[in-house]
């Protein structure tokens, strides 16, 4: 295996429909133009609550992406 250096951001997805979706909306924005998306890490779950039910998620998510030779 090649050593790879990594670069880390931080990410926050959202989603009306739950945790795993609002991960996987951050991680195909940033997609678009970031390269070499190689893992994630959840950071924070949160959300947002109306009438006594769930009405929001939100994720906090560190990415990590390989940085080109």
């Amino acid at each position: 295996m090649a050593a790879h250096t990594y670069k880390l951001i931080e990410l926050v997805g959202t989603s009306p429909t739950s945790t795993d979706e609002a991960i996987r909306n951050a991680i195909q924005k940033a997609s678009v133009t970031i390269k070499h998306i190689d893992w994630y890490q959840v950071i924070e779950s949160r959300g947002h609550v109306e009438n006594g039910r769930v009405a929001h998620y939100q994720v906090s998510l560190k990415v990590g992406f390989r940085i080109e030779d």
